[in-house]
């Protein structure tokens, strides 16, 4: 085995694993399912490394997350496939997935967004083995995330710090589904999904649209903090 050869038995490995992107199976019949009035769609590939300040971008992906980032998911030179749809030359949506690690494996949570408003049209999962599958697939657990956009979230936290239980907090009035405990951990993973399609679809697509609402967030933690401290 030459040198060349043995070193790409021991890098290819190493890179195929830091960085496993999310792609719809079918692309043509998925999207056309999602948008029946839909002629034509355009697949861009999205990299931090490609962004301008896409290290400083990334390094902030963990804040805007609130959780650690996973080595095989959610690398820095993981790629993201951004699909917009097409009516004609209107764009007519934008639809993105990520992967997210699950007690009983990988899920793949996808959503398809109003290239306008950035709020959540459809929201399903491509891959999903869980004991709670069938709860969580279920159309009226799916349907309570319509019209939800990335500042719901980031309000959310607002709420969580400086006003807790809001009647305006509309992630917190979303009911989870009926299921036992030790299903919950894929419940969470699926929220946490949700949550980061929509971060990275504010860089990829959206111009960090909704910034503003996350440190708003940010001040409101660092105040509730400073109070207890």
């Amino acid at each position: 085995m030459t040198f060349f050869v043995r070193l790409l038995v021991f890098t290819l490995p190493q890179v195929a694993f830091g960085a496993i992107g999310c792609t719809l199976s079918n692309p043509a019949e998925d999207l056309k399912y999602l948008y029946p009035q839909m002629t034509t769609f355009k697949e861009e590939l999205k990299e931090f490394p490609r962004l301008p300040n896409g290290s400083a971008q990334y390094k902030g992906l963990k804040a805007r997350l609130g959780s650690d980032l996973d080595p095989i998911y959610e690398a820095y030179e993981t790629p993201y496939t951004v699909y917009s749809v097409f009516q004609g030359s209107t764009r007519i949506g934008v639809v993105h997935g990520v992967n997210v690690p699950g007690k009983g494996g990988v899920i793949q949570v996808f959503l398809s967004l109003d290239p306008g408003t950035a709020a959540i049209q459809k929201f399903f999962f491509q891959r999903l083995e869980s004991p709670a599958a069938r709860a969580l697939r279920a159309k009226e657990f799916r349907e309570q995330f319509h019209g939800l956009t990335l500042a719901d979230f980031y309000k959310h936290d607002y709420y969580a710090a400086a006003e807790p239980a809001a009647k305006t907090d509309r992630v917190g009035a979303i009911k989870p589904p009926v299921m036992d405990g030790a299903a919950r951990p894929d419940y969470l993973a699926s929220l946490r999904g949700i949550r980061k399609n929509l971060i990275l679809l504010d860089y990829f697509v959206f111009g960090n649209r909704f910034e503003p609402f996350f440190e708003r967030a940010r001040e409101a933690a660092a105040k509730g903090k400073s109070r207890k401290d």
